[in-house]
């Protein structure tokens, strides 16, 4: 019994803690081994004349991506290569190739010329001390002066070159948002161009959307609502006929509206807009003042109208004021009278630009 509990105890001891140093000994840092571009300067200057090189190609493929922007047409007869837009395909591999060689630029100026050496840390609380903080800005000043950049001017110029014209094509690209708010109404290729206009205009008939039919006061009953398109959308294109591809969508995007009929007595009108309506009947822009969003979703006994997208809210008996959700103004009302044939028409345009709020609208 005796030899028994030795042993059994001899099983669960524990070695101390010099067995456990000489079983697991620290094999330390293995010898550092010098890059080329370390002991070698014909291979330093070798590799940073490749990641200039780099540099060059990324400003390179910037500067094709800014010729490609205005060389291809995308029109209605745009430019094709090999079955896909010329346009399109030369944008994305320039903006790909811009990226891709200063990416690599920059992991062969880590590779081959940063400073090279092991760093050992030993772990510590996640709340740094004020000597950590201080270590580690210091540790990025070491950091900034190893990277050789400041006596590297053609590395860093490089850098600085193919990264500063990355910028360009944002700025280029920013001339697809349209014509600036300033051109002239109805100018150039599309009627209506510019943020601040629309087809509507002074005696433009309101007609019904997708048949393009005219409306009467009496086509509509207390309750209705019609989703209409100003006259030009059917026939304001050259020769009086229907607008088509991308002058159709910028003209229905920002001329659409709805015209809604209820008890006059039940229509507070703004100020300066009392002859606004006919009978009762209202006429506002669909396009939500909060993102954009068509809309159309009317509760005919309160006169709200509910955007689907964020679930803002206007009364249209009130001049279409945001009753609840993220927008941040009222649907912009159009005019309406009566032409001498009986349908309505607009008395003039929209006084404010339709669609989202931007920083320049009071």
């Amino acid at each position: 019994m005796t030899e028994s509990h030795d042993h059994a105890h001899e099983l669960v001891n524990v070695p101390d803690d010099a067995v456990v140093n000489d079983l697991y000994a620290n094999p330390g840092i293995p010898e550092h081994q010098w890059r080329p571009t370390d002991v070698d300067p014909k291979a330093e200057k070798r590799a940073e004349r490749q990641v200039a090189a780099l540099f060059g190609l990324s400003a390179l493929c910037t500067i094709l991506l800014l010729v490609s922007y205005f060389v291809f047409d995308i029109g209605d007869d745009p430019d094709v290569v090999g079955g896909l837009g010329a346009s399109n395909l030369f944008l994305g591999l320039s903006l790909a190739g811009a990226l891709l060689f200063l990416g690599i630029g920059i992991i062969q100026w880590a590779r081959k010329l940063m400073a090279d050496h092991e760093i050992v840390e030993d772990r510590h609380p996640a709340a740094s001390s004020t000597e950590d903080r201080e270590a580690t800005i210091a540790a990025l000043n070491a950091g900034l002066e190893e990277s050789g950049i400041g006596r590297r001017p053609l590395v860093r110029n490089s850098l600085l070159g193919a990264v500063g014209l990355l910028g360009l094509p944002a700025v280029v690209l920013l001339r697809d948002l349209g014509p600036t708010p300033n051109q002239v109404k109805n100018s150039g290729d599309y009627p209506g161009a510019g943020i601040e206009h629309t087809l509507w205009k002074k005696g433009m008939r309101v007609v019904r959307d997708v048949v393009g039919t005219p409306i009467r006061p009496g086509d509509l009953e207390i309750g209705d609502l019609v989703n209409a398109e100003p006259e030009a959308i059917f026939n304001g294109g050259a020769d009086g006929e229907p607008l088509e591809g991308v002058a159709l969508q910028i003209g229905k995007s920002k001329g659409a509206v709805v015209v809604v009929r209820m008890e006059p007595d039940e229509i507070t009108p703004g100020k300066g807009r009392e002859n606004w309506s006919v009978d009762g009947i209202v006429c506002y822009s669909k396009i939500c003042t909060h993102v954009g969003c068509p809309i159309s979703l009317y509760e005919r006994t309160t006169h709200h109208l509910l955007c689907p997208c964020h679930q803002s809210t206007f009364d249209l008996a009130d001049s279409a004021k945001v009753v609840f959700g993220p927008a941040a103004r009222p649907l912009p009302q159009l005019p309406l009278e009566v032409d001498d044939e009986g349908y309505l028409v607009a008395s003039d345009a929209f006084d404010e630009p339709v669609g989202p709020s931007f920083w320049e609208r009071g």
